[in-house]
């Protein structure tokens, strides 16, 4: 079975102006978080936008075709939505607007709205529904269009906790029998939708700096990525001196993507090696905190 995601030298536009450049990766798992990466990504995997160079294929086929083909449906954070319209109306238009009859598209409708834990509030008009009134909706109408998977943008930013946590529940069950990506920020290891996973991957700028099982990267305490300007070399060679272990993603003119395991050292060693290396840290975050 092709991968749910795969990127090869990706660049995407946003407004004129690069989002990512030089994306390149495959998913191996079938329930998927995809960590801090732009929210341009998310929009090209759902066939929302065009890929400017490279290739990027969902489930083995282009995102276009494979909305087109069901093999996923997708599910965009906060999309606009016609205030007059019930959550009912709106699942059964996403039904029928893949083709289902209408009778079908009723059916759909109802199944998805009740695995939603919708029903009560079925006929409630969407103008004055709450954030997660509305973000389970839109996930609802994903589940009623009949695809085989799904990619979800970031369901429980913004929530509350007294709702993001029942909600998050309710989404991991939902997607226990399906392949699936959670595009997000970051998540609490503890979250339903982190246990739901089978695979992350943590995504800096256009570069996958850890991939491999949710506890796994947040066990990484001691590994942090760095953006680094100066004679990155030099860094290099100072940080694996002292025990640290350096892979730099990329040497770019500007600042090098680099990840660090530090063993022995300090994050502040890092500045006084790249201060004694002619190289500045302008950056400096742990890969640990996409699940913090």
């Amino acid at each position: 079975m092709p991968p749910l995601l795969a990127a090869s030298s990706v660049r995407i536009d946003v407004a004129g102006a690069t989002a990512l450049d030089g994306l390149t990766l495959t998913t191996t798992g079938e329930r998927v978080l995809v960590m801090a990466a732009p929210r341009a990504l998310f929009e090209a995997a759902a066939g929302l936008r065009w890929v400017a160079r490279g290739q990027l294929q969902v489930a083995g086929v282009t995102p276009q075709e494979a909305v087109r083909r069901g093999l996923v449906a997708c599910a965009p954070r906060d999309p606009p939505m016609p205030p007059a319209w019930t959550v009912h109306q709106y699942v059964t238009w996403s039904a029928r607007l893949v083709g289902h009859a209408r009778a079908t598209a009723r059916q759909l409708a109802d199944d998805s709205i009740a695995r939603l834990a919708l029903g009560p509030i079925a006929h409630a008009k969407l103008g004055g529904a709450a954030p997660g009134t509305r973000r389970g909706t839109v996930l609802a109408a994903a589940v009623a269009t009949g695809a085989a998977g799904m990619l979800l943008e970031d369901p429980l930013l913004g929530l509350p906790d007294e709702v993001a946590r029942p909600f998050a529940r309710v989404v991991a069950r939902l997607l226990a029998d399906r392949r699936a990506i959670v595009f997000a920020g970051r998540l609490p290891l503890e979250s339903p939708l982190a246990l739901w996973a089978d695979e992350a991957l943590v995504v800096d700028g256009s570069e996958v700096v850890a991939q491999g099982q949710p506890a796994e990267i947040a066990a990484a305490e001691r590994t942090l990525a760095l953006r680094v300007r100066g004679d990155v070399e030099a860094f290099a060679r100072g940080v694996e001196a002292a025990g640290g272990v350096v892979v730099v993603h990329r040497a770019a003119p500007t600042a090098a993507r680099v990840r660090v395991q530090l063993g022995p050292l300090a994050a502040r060693d890092l500045l006084r090696i790249a201060a004694e290396a002619e190289a500045v840290v302008v950056e400096l975050r742990p890969l640990a905190g996409a699940f913090a």
